[in-house]
């Protein structure tokens, strides 16, 4: 029978559901993993994921929503959100980035 600390688990989580890191000038900006999140932001993060491809959603306030949602502190998300300051091409390529990023890990949740 194996046998497992719960620190060895725990860094194999991490290293497998690991955040998505943005460099934003001397800080570090963490996007945690939507399995990371408290079970209210995953339901109103997945929600946001659908309201995204309705007619007429507004991507930009979508998207600074769902960073918020998924940033490791408000405060960050207010410093990569004014670091972007609305450009619509970069906050896709973060959630572009952001998506990569989880997938494997969504995929692995949903099969367990």
């Amino acid at each position: 029978m194996a046998s497992f600390s719960l620190d060895t688990i725990r860094a194999a989580a991490e290293a497998r559901y690991s955040s998505t890191d943005i460099e934003l000038g001397d800080n570090t900006v963490r996007l945690l993993n939507p399995l990371r999140l408290p079970k209210a932001k995953r339901t109103a993060l997945s929600q946001l994921q659908d309201r995204m491809g309705g007619e007429g959603a507004d991507q930009e306030e979508l998207l600074s929503e769902a960073i918020r949602l998924v940033a490791e502190r408000p405060t960050a998300a207010d410093d990569l959100l004014n670091a972007v300051d609305g450009d619509l091409a970069v906050l896709a390529e973060i959630f572009d980035r952001y998506g990569k990023g989880t997938q494997v890990g969504e995929a692995s949740a949903s099969a367990a």
